[in-house]
């Protein structure tokens, strides 16, 4: 039997097909430098802070293609009929009673936006998180368009929460997201 170029290529494609749906290197696998953030497997966000300060981003009109629509009820992320990705969030959201006991501000409608921009976010790495890279189009497409200029105090707000969990083995409850807000109860950006 003779053997045609093709034939004797195709073990090696099929070799090196193999090798690449193995991962770790190479124009057809995953990179090699993968990184994730050191110490923060198990980590939150602050409840405190995103209640205070993200919220207030995700509720307040932004500008879109559309005219001006907020995050939260713009119909893209609305929990009810929104049809943008992951991020989902009750545009009726009201501040809850950081007394109340966890279980109780759990079910509340302003904790499951917390949990949802919670979901979309690369604990301790902003510039990997969609919440933030979305609506500024920072090397992803957002349905959305242009949203957040990367210096606006908006995305300040989000890449502070971000880069900032709670100490490990606290949950996002924890006294030390007071701690990203001011004396005076303003947002901290820096």
């Amino acid at each position: 039997m003779t053997r045609t170029p093709m034939t004797r290529a195709a073990p090696a494609f099929a070799l090196l097909f193999a090798l690449a749906a193995c991962g770790g290197g190479g124009p057809l696998g995953n990179p090699d430098d993968v990184s994730n953030p050191d110490a923060t497997e198990g980590r939150h966000l602050s409840f405190t802070y995103f209640q205070a300060c993200v919220q207030a981003v995700l509720a307040t009109p932004q500008p879109g293609p559309a005219g001006s629509n907020t995050c939260a009820a713009g119909g893209c992320h609305d929990s009810v009929s929104g049809t943008g990705g992951a991020l989902r969030l009750d545009g009726t959201a009201t501040a809850v009673d950081p007394a109340l006991p966890p279980a109780q501000i759990r079910t509340s409608a302003m904790y499951r936006n917390f949990f949802s921009a919670q979901g979309v976010s690369v604990i301790g790495n902003p510039g990997a998180s969609l919440l933030l890279a979305k609506p500024r189009l920072a090397n992803v497409l957002h349905g959305g368009g242009l949203v957040l200029a990367a210096d606006s105090e908006a995305a300040r707000r989000l890449a502070f929460w971000i880069a900032r969990p709670m100490p490990p083995g606290q949950d996002e409850f924890s006294s030390a997201g007071l701690a990203l807000l001011t004396s005076d109860g303003r947002c901290r950006t820096e």
